[in-house]
């Protein structure tokens, strides 16, 4: 019996320019895009550059746009995104491009940082741990992102990141969120003024689709509105105190 193939069409290219090409893919049995991604380096053109380490889901580091939506594509089975026997596959968007699907991430990273996404330690490796209650409102908060391993999938599929290149994009606001309600993380105003400015939590268009696309389920949106409700109430507390 033939066996069928897949008609895979990955944009290739660099910075200044880029193309689509089209692979013949063999179909197999619970493959993943990142199957034919690394079928198509090993076996048709082993110039062509993409990323992944882990395999499993763990480091995000394969997120690439499949059919035009961001996703992880070592999780991403290749049934369930066929059009008919047709893909896509293209470097993650909102970012810049080094080569085929390998895109620069310090853009990310420097937005990350510019939102204080640092930890501020309250004490020195020298004190007593402190006692964390993990029941209490702020640990509750916290904990609901901890688990955002900065795959920028959120990021490529913000349309505002899309429209204003300055915006600090959801990842980034989620970790100042993360950090606003750590009680071992100190100044939290720092973070409030990190967020507020050019760039910040206000530019937030609330589309929910940081939410929609990321594949641990966390939820983006959510602490983008803790955001602005923290930063709004300190506003108008510094008017009254001035």
């Amino acid at each position: 019996m033939e066996q069928k193939l897949l008609e895979v069409t990955i944009r290739r290219g660099g910075p200044d320019e880029s193309k689509d090409e089209v692979f013949r893919v063999p179909a197999q049995e619970n493959q993943t895009i990142l199957d034919v991604v690394s079928w198509i380096q090993q076996y048709s053109d082993p110039t062509l550059t993409y990323r992944f380490a882990c395999r499993v889901g763990m480091c995000g580091s394969c997120a690439m746009m499949v059919n035009g939506e961001p996703r992880w594509t070592c999780r991403t089975h290749v049934k369930k995104v066929l059009d008919g026997d047709k893909v896509h596959i293209a470097p993650l968007r909102n970012l810049p491009v080094i080569k085929d699907l390998a895109v620069d991430m310090d853009p990310f990273f420097d937005k990350w940082v510019a939102a204080e996404g640092k930890h501020h330690p309250t004490q020195t490796r020298n004190d007593p741990i402190q006692q964390i209650d993990p029941e209490s409102a702020e640990r509750s908060e916290a904990n609901a992102g901890i688990e955002c391993i900065n795959c920028s999938v959120c990021y490529a599929a913000c349309d505002t990141v899309a429209g204003s290149p300055d915006y600090l994009g959801p990842a980034a606001l989620q970790r100042a969120w993360t950090l606003f309600n750590d009680t071992k993380n100190e100044n939290q105003q720092a973070i409030l003024d990190a967020v507020s400015g050019t760039g910040g939590c206000h530019n937030c268009h609330s589309m929910g689709s940081c939410t929609h696309y990321c594949p641990n389920e966390l939820n983006p949106l959510a602490a983008i509105a803790g955001l602005k409700r923290e930063t709004a109430s300190s506003f108008f507390k510094r008017r009254k105190n001035a």
